[in-house]
């Protein structure tokens, strides 16, 4: 049986290779800041601020997850994946953390 999007496995899945990426506190945490930042605060402050400030908060979520990445060491999804696609190397889990990655034992 195929694997729908809303089947629990589905979720499951994307979830756990979510928290493999992010594993660092540091990392965690601002992601808890930074998406709904620029998922949700962002589209909302359309409805009561002008569109540079909405612009300017999706930016900053977008800078937190970044930095995140940058502190521990792996590339951020969107940028994998666009990666992977040109057939570029990424990073997707940090090698610290990446129990496939021989060189770091």
């Amino acid at each position: 049986m195929k694997a729908t999007i809303s089947s629990p496995g589905f979720l499951r899945r994307r979830l756990e290779g979510w928290r493999l990426r992010h594993q660092l506190p540091f990392n965690f945490w601002i992601h808890m800041i930074g998406i709904p930042l620029a998922l949700i605060v962002a589209p909302l402050s359309l409805l009561v601020l002008e569109w540079p400030w909405a612009l300017g908060l999706f930016v900053s979520g977008y800078l937190l997850q970044w930095l995140g990445h940058r502190a521990e060491g792996n590339d951020l999804g969107e940028w994998a994946a666009i990666k992977r696609l040109l057939g570029l190397p990424y990073v997707g889990i940090a090698p610290q953390w990446n129990p496939d990655d021989p060189s770091r034992l």
